[in-house]
């Protein structure tokens, strides 16, 4: 079954000659190529950050398997610092999409529970079994227990103080800002902590948010969360709960995420975007960035 679809290309340097290894691949895989479009991402000043380069084609891709073998070919053929994505053009035309994004090293810089345990000293313990939860290697939820665990007596205003030293990935603002004004829904879900997500939130008007709430009992952190860990199979059900909410289908869904903990709901949207993701994540998901502007997203997604 023909498709229509575009490869999105970007990078710092997305020059002819990265775009020629594009085209084969396209040629080679029986594409037929019906336009091309540039543009470039800037600084408020104007300085460059990255180049996209947008092919819309037609091509024999009509399934999953089909589609996954066009994807490998097109990324195997690009050159060293630049990316390529091949989407779907109904997921890049539709009127209403959601975007759902991880927060930890995703939506945020940083590892939250490694600038908590940092105040208990623990903080190298902690982010040698957070490498190996987001490599896939453990059971996330139990992992989370254990590092939570650090935290017991700690003041609560540890807490105020990391949520200082937070810093949105470079264009994370910018993403969420052109969602929102393009009229879509933007959600994150994090296996991090209300109590730091919450002000984020809020700052960035996200129409969903939830993440794993720290027990605070007598001003001073347990060690303990309260409820149920929200885990690969939570951020998924999330991203089902809130696509059918809006109306939307699953096919106009994108979900950003970079661990393990990402992959069933990578796996279950429209396309499943790895920034600057674990080998495994990177291995398995729709497409990658490897650079460090999270609102390349918005021109994967066509926004």
């Amino acid at each position: 079954m023909t498709s229509n679809l575009a490869a999105v290309s970007y990078g710092v340097n997305v020059n002819p000659e990265s775009l020629d290894e594009v085209r084969k691949a396209l040629a080679a895989f029986g594409a037929t190529v019906w336009s091309e479009s540039s543009t470039s991402s800037t600084t408020q000043s104007g300085d460059a950050r990255y180049e996209v380069h947008t092919i819309s084609f037609s091509a024999e891709a009509g399934t999953a398997e089909t589609l996954g073998t066009l994807r490998r070919l097109v990324s195997d053929a690009a050159p060293a610092g630049i990316d390529v994505a091949v989407v779907p053009a109904a997921l890049r035309e539709a009127g209403r999409k959601l975007l759902i994004m991880d927060v930890d090293s995703t939506l945020i810089q940083q590892e939250v529970i490694e600038l908590l345990a940092a105040h208990a000293g623990k903080r190298d313990e902690v982010a040698a079994v957070t490498e190996a939860a987001m490599r896939g290697e453990l059971d996330f939820a139990q992992s989370l227990h254990a590092r939570v665990a650090v935290l017991a007596g700690l003041p609560a205003a540890v807490v105020d103080s990391v949520r200082d030293e937070v810093r949105l990935s470079l264009g994370a603002a910018e993403l969420v800002a052109a969602f929102k004004a393009a009229g879509h829904v933007v959600a994150v879900v994090s296996g991090g902590f209300n109590q730091i997500l919450g002000p984020i939130a809020g700052d960035l008007a996200l129409d969903h948010w939830i993440a794993n709430e720290l027990e605070i009992v007598d001003g001073a952190l347990t060690g303990k969360i309260l409820g149920a860990v929200i885990d690969r199979a939570a951020k998924e059900k999330y991203l089902r709960e809130w696509s059918a909410a809006a109306g939307i289908p699953l096919e106009h869904t994108i979900a950003v995420g970079d661990g393990a903990n990402d992959l069933d709901m990578l796996g279950a949207a429209g396309i499943g975007v790895a920034f600057n993701a674990k080998p495994a994540v990177r291995a398995v998901a729709d497409a990658a960035v490897n650079m460090p502007y999270l609102d390349a997203v918005r021109h994967i997604a066509n926004v």
